[in-house]
């Protein structure tokens, strides 16, 4: 039996963090979200835009390493450390390699945890409307933790794993109602995030050059009417020098003579217009009163739909 894709339940952004016994606290990583599918043959890898990542995680393949089921459809965040705390930069080097002569090499070189924290499908059957702790507990049955794949932990005093995230200057925490079912396709508050570290998706429409490289990118968002606005400018972050090189190379292919922004930019004068195809996730300190983003820092560059770089996400 194939097993269809499906968009995640996902989290709003909330200020407060809940109470109560129903409330569970759990890490939220920075990485990718990945569904995983086995339908008792095949493994595959498929992320929240439904793209197939199968070929980029090689060693998620051996489920029989880590899984008893049959079947199955396992939900988690994949991650990369870089230095002990999960790095978006780093995992992005896996999930964007596509050449499959580098894949091996990266593998070695950007080892990966799956961090799993749900289960949709087991043995044949759906387990979506059973409520978050009994779906917990089939994960915890099925699952056999290692270097490669681990359980998320839960833990009953969500404002204190948010401390410790802000001392160590992680992402933040996902709270989830633990008689919660799992809304396939849902986004509602009975799961919850609050974030230390503000971030989003942005579209590129232009850039700056110092000599013949790019050293900054003009960032946007698409409003409901689909016009797109710049909130900033952004030259610092995860970004090396071969990243910098490789943007150079792709913006000079995406060069047009139209601003594709519906504002003014700040450095209008200075900049170069591309076609808006490129997305980065940039992190930043605040919005400010003019509508930009103060200090926005690029982490990297993804494979995303710059139409879905809106103001609602």
């Amino acid at each position: 039996m194939e097993l269809e894709p499906v968009i995640p339940f996902e989290p709003v952004i909330v200020d407060n963090i809940p109470s109560g016994k129903q409330w569970v606290g759990q890490v939220k990583w920075d990485g990718v979200r990945m569904l995983l599918y086995y339908d008792g043959t095949h493994v595959r890898l498929v992320n929240r835009r439904l793209n197939d990542r199968t070929a980029q995680y090689p060693e998620l393949q051996q489920i029989e390493q880590f899984c008893t089921a049959q079947s199955v459809i396992l939900d988690g965040e994949i991650i990369a450390l870089d230095q002990g705390k999960p790095s978006f930069h780093q995992i992005m080097r896996r999930d964007r390699a596509h050449k499959t002569s580098s894949i091996p090499g990266l593998v070695k070189e950007v080892p990966i945890t799956y961090m799993l924290f749900d289960v949709l499908f087991i043995d044949g059957r759906w387990v979506t409307d059973l409520p978050l702790h009994k779906r917990q507990q089939l994960l915890e049955s099925i699952i056999r933790p290692g270097a490669t794949v681990q359980l998320v932990t839960s833990t009953p005093d969500s404002t204190a794993l948010y401390d410790v995230m802000v001392a160590h200057q992680l992402e933040g925490i996902v709270i989830k109602d633990l008689d919660s079912p799992y809304a396939v396709q849902g986004k509602d508050d009975r799961w919850r995030k609050k974030k230390n570290i503000q971030d989003l998706t942005a579209a590129v429409g232009g850039v700056t050059y110092r000599g013949k490289q790019v050293n900054a990118l003009l960032l946007g968002l698409y409003d409901a009417d689909g016009k797109l606005w710049y909130i900033g400018h952004a030259g610092t972050g995860k970004l090396n020098t071969e990243d910098w090189a490789n943007l150079t190379r792709l913006t000079n292919e995406l060069k047009v003579a139209e601003r594709p922004f519906a504002n003014v930019p700040e450095r209008s004068k200075e900049a170069v217009w591309i076609k808006p195809w490129l997305a980065v996730k940039v992190h930043y300190l605040e919005w400010t009163r003019h509508s930009t983003l103060r200090q926005p820092s690029i982490q990297a560059v993804i494979q995303a739909d710059p139409a879905s770089c809106t103001f609602q996400q």
